[in-house]
Parts: C-alpha cells; sequence; structure tokens
C-alpha cells in the first residue's frame, strides 16, 4: 500500500490538530527533586493559548519541558473542567485517569476527577493489568479535550485504586492503539474522534525530539512536514493490533549484533528506552564497553568513551536507522553514565524488540491507521 504521492502528503496536512507534549526528568530525578517539581507546576500553572504557525490548519498548544524520557500532554476533562497530564501512549487503547475516590497512596500527589454532574454512567472495571501496575476502578463517560479536539461520550477508565504508580509524573494514560486492544472494552479517543468528524484522516504522528523552540507534540488527523527530514519511510504493520513491525538486523561497524535472521519491533511511546532479549541486551553492553557494571536492571558505563564509541544500526525495511553513542548512553542526576538498552521481560517465542522515546527522539514517527502501517523520518 502506497500513498497517493505529492497530493496524498498535502492532504494529510489538512486539518491537523497538534497536542503538546511536554518532556520531564526522570524517575531518579523526581524523587530526588520533588519539591522544586511540584513548586514549578504549582507556579507555572498550564494554558492553552494559540500560536501563530506557517500553516493555519495546524493548532499548535505550549507544553513544558522538564528535559528528560517521558512525555506527557495536556487533556481536559468534563464540566467543570478539570485538567490533567496523561502519557499519549501507542502501546495502549485506553485512557485511564485517577477518580477523587481512589484510596491509594499512588494517587495522593496527582490531581483526581470529582464524579460530577457530566459523567453520564459508571460501570465496575475487572482489575487493569499495566507493565507498571494494577488498576481497579469503573467506565465512566464524559467529554474529552485534547488540544481543540472534544471527544463527546467518550468511554474512559476512573481508578479507585492504582499500584505501583507512586511519584510518577503524569496522572494518567491515553492509549492510541487499535479498539481490539482496549482492556476496558471501549472506544478509543482516537477512533471516537474520527466517528464523530472531528478528524478528517485516521492519522496521528509524534515529534519526541529537542523540545525547544517548536516542541514535542502529537499531531491527530495529518503530517506537518516541518517536523521531519526528507521523505517517510512506510513500514506495513506485521501485527496490527500489536503495532508491530519487521526489523531487518542490529549492527554496529558493519556487524550484526542482534536480529541476525530478522526479528519484531514494537514502536512504543510509552517505553523510554530499548527493550529486547536478555542474552542479546548483556552483548551490546559488552561491546559498548568491555568494562560493564551491573547496577540492577542497568548498565553504568564510562562518560569518558561516549565520544569514542560507534553508533548502532536498526535496519528495518531496508533502511537504516543509527543511533549515536550520545543518543544511547544516557547521564543522570549523579553524573553516572548507563546504556539504554535494557532487558525486555516480556516472553516471546520470538526475538522481538521494542522501541521507545530514546529512538523516537531520533525519528518523527507517523501512525497511518488507515493503512495500517508506520512512517519514520529523521526528526528535525
Amino acid at each position: 500500500m502506497k500513498w497517493l504521492g505529492l497530493l496524498g502528503l498535502v492532504s494529510l496536512s489538512e486539518c491537523i490538530v497538534i497536542i503538546p507534549l511536554r518532556k520531564v526528568k526522570t524517575m531518579q530525578e523526581i524523587l530526588s527533586e520533588k519539591n522544586l517539581l511540584n513548586n514549578f507546576l504549582e507556579e507555572h500553572a498550564y494554558r492553552l493559548s494559540q500560536i501563530s504557525t506557517r500553516n493555519s490548519n495546524i493548532t499548535p498548544v505550549p507544553m513544558r519541558n522538564f528535559l528528560d524520557l517521558s512525555y506527557v500532554g495536556n487533556i481536559i476533562i468534563g464540566t467543570p473542567p478539570q485538567e490533567f497530564w496523561v502519557i499519549f501512549e501507542t502501546g495502549l487503547s485506553d485512557l485511564c485517569v485517577p477518580s477523587i475516590s481512589c484510596s491509594s497512596p499512588s494517587h495522593y500527589e496527582h490531581k483526581h476527577l470529582p464524579i460530577h454532574s457530566s459523567i453520564t454512567s459508571l460501570t465496575p472495571l475487572s482489575p487493569i493489568i499495566y507493565g507498571t501496575g494494577i488498576m481497579k476502578g469503573f467506565l465512566a463517560y464524559d467529554s474529552i479535550q485534547t488540544g481543540d479536539l472534544v471527544s463527546t461520550d467518550q468511554p474512559f477508565g476512573l481508578s479507585l485504586e492504582l499500584n505501583k504508580f507512586d511519584n510518577t509524573p503524569f496522572d494518567g494514560l491515553l492509549g492510541l492503539n487499535y479498539p481490539r486492544m482496549s482492556a476496558i472494552g471501549a472506544i478509543p479517543i482516537f477512533d471516537n474522534l474520527k466517528k464523530q468528524g472531528a478528524i478528517s484522516e485516521p492519522v496521528f504522528a509524534f515529534y519526541l525530539s529537542k523540545c525547544r523552540v517548536n516542541g514535542c507534540v502529537v499531531m491527530f488527523g495529518g503530517v506537518d512536514k516541518d517536523y521531519y527530514q526528507g521523505g517517510l519511510n512506510w513500514v506495513p504493520l506485521d501485527k496490527i493490533a500489536h503495532r508491530r513491525i519487521n526489523m531487518d538486523h542490529v549492527s554496529m561497524k558493519r556487524k550484526v549484533i542482534a536480529c541476525s535472521g530478522g526479528c519484531h519491533v514494537i514502536v512504543d511511546t510509552g517505553t523510554s528506552v530499548i527493550l529486547g532479549p536478555t542474552r542479546l541486551v548483556n552483548n551490546i553492553q559488552k561491546l559498548i564497553t568491555p568494562g560493564v557494571i551491573p547496577q540492577g536492571h542497568s548498565h553504568t558505563v564510562s562518560c569518558f568513551v561516549i565520544n569514542t564509541l560507534p553508533s548502532i544500526l536498526f535496519t528495518i525495511n531496508g533502511i537504516n536507522y543509527p543511533m549515536a553513542a550520545r543518543a544511547y548512553i544516557l547521564k543522570d542526576s549523579r553524573g553516572h553514565c548507563f546504556g539504554t538498552f535494557k532487558e525486555n521481560r516480556v516472553s516471546t517465542s520470538t526475538e522481538t524488540w521494542i522501541l521507545g522515546d530514546i529512538f523516537l527522539r531520533l525519528y518523527f514517527s507517523v501512525y497511518d491507521r488507515r493503512n495500517d502501517r508506520i512512517g519514520l523520518a529523521p526528526a528535525v
């Protein structure tokens, strides 16, 4: 399946709505600077505003930048309006936010949704298991605003109990995966917006790169070419529900170091790092530096070797996507450097990798629901 040339690209650029994302600190930094973070959020209240762009059809919204790996954007729920910071997740399908009735410690530091008059109904939900915790609550219906888009009568999860989400810099999760992946059996926001005619094209895109002048954004309804270089390289989905594609191999210095016979890749904006099979991740860490020092599930690396380390190439659909050492080696708040290749704990019958924000900071990503494919291009 191919785009209809330049005409197709022009049509995608119309009626684009851009939702702001903000970039937040790592968990370690949030824990060590928690009071500073809370004070900042109180003193710099979020305000929706209009910013002029070269394309009058695009509605950009300002974002806040906390300079690290998790990207969260603002949504508004109900009447009276209640603002929440959520992670826009390509790996999930549902929206979930805390209820004011939630008694879990994980909710004490987050915003809560009161049971106000605009919620039309409440239905108990079976417990939902996430990668980092478990949610118990009920299914609610209300109006959800993302940027200038409003999804009316939108089903979402309202949590009464949420475990293992302590000290997170976001209030909830907003899934953008296919409806069949819904854990609560509800139509996702993206699909509801399309059904209600709020967006003209079933396409959304992420820019998670520098987050400076233009800011990190998620775009609904089309693609803004100003955010990437060259043309988009389209990769068909191998497993649609999990947004999985095929990868040719992973190489360093022209030698294949992983995925030697081809493997599967999941592109996930809800994952911060790159996840892969334990044996292959350990091999990559040894190649990065022979003096790898295990630190729990991370690997400390000498910061002095970053400028001497080679790039790692991910070859997808015949196209090379290089990652320089400064991209796959990060420095924490204590000045320690570590590799961003982590163990994928989900057991699969085939070799599977998850490319998270570390990869997507370098490459603009487009999710074409009509043609079931993902487009990648170098981010500006």
